[in-house]
């Protein structure tokens, strides 16, 4: 084993060790941003949601990001399309309305657990791999360092201590300064997501009740002024005046 291959197998080691603590710190800080925008939203369109007079009044609301708004969008539109017999016959649409109700705000909510746990699988790869990568990287160094010295015959301590063993044991040390951020970010977003995801839980149970309350339906916007008048409805329903005259006397 050369000398050269050895340094290169623990500088290698390192690099590993140090593009992984890149990958985690950019981690912790894009999780913590957005852990923040959601905190930030979920409070304000809670205030806005639970301020409304009614339900029918909560739909109306402006459009604002986060987990909760999108949950709800999804509620509400699901319900409007049940009021207005749009969906379709199959069997994703299959139930009544509060089957169909739930089972949409359970997908959605699924769908931001998915985003809230995305990345985490990395800083938990980190957190357990990183200690055993830096070890490798001591203990191959720590091979290499005593092939060298049995052959040059010296184990004097400056040779042994302050040469290559001393240089292979720091790959031990960057590995558990890898690993302890990572873990530490991991726990710490893991329990933020689950309250993150007990906020969405009982905001869901509490806009089924809501719906609940209202019968499941929820007004189209406009849908009054889309309502086109009997007259004109009689009229379109002949080609001419003077059938429309002929129908009402016939009548």
């Amino acid at each position: 084993m050369s000398d050269i291959a050895t340094g290169a197998i623990v500088d290698g080691t390192l690099s590993i060790l140090i593009g992984a603590s890149v990958v985690t710190w950019a981690l912790i800080l894009i999780k913590g941003i957005q852990h923040i925008r959601i905190s930030y939203h979920n409070r304000i369109f809670g205030q806005q949601f639970w301020g409304a007079s009614s339900i029918q009044a909560a739909s109306r609301l402006e459009e604002i990001n986060g987990p909760a708004a999108r949950v709800a969008s999804v509620g509400f539109t699901t319900l409007i399309e049940a009021d207005g017999g749009t969906t379709t016959h199959d069997l994703e649409h299959t139930g009544d309305r509060q089957e169909l109700l739930e089972r949409r705000l359970r997908q959605q909510m699924q769908k931001e657990k998915g985003s809230l746990e995305s990345g985490l699988a990395i800083l938990a790869t980190v957190g357990s791999i990183s200690p055993f990568v830096g070890l490798f990287g001591t203990v191959w160094g720590i091979m290499g360092a005593l092939t060298s010295i049995s052959k040059s015959g010296s184990a004097s301590l400056d040779v042994v201590v302050a040469g290559p063993i001393g240089e292979a044991l720091i790959a031990t040390a960057v590995g558990i300064a890898v690993a302890v951020p990572a873990v530490v970010g991991y726990n710490f977003f893991i329990r933020r997501n689950k309250v993150v995801w007990a906020f969405l839980d009982d905001f869901a149970i509490d806009f089924i009740h809501l719906a609940l309350k209202s019968s499941f339906i929820i007004e189209r916007q406009g849908k009054q002024a889309n309502i086109t008048p009997l007259s004109v409805v009689k009229k379109q329903k002949f080609n001419s005046d003077e059938e429309l005259l002929a129908a009402e006397a016939h009548a």
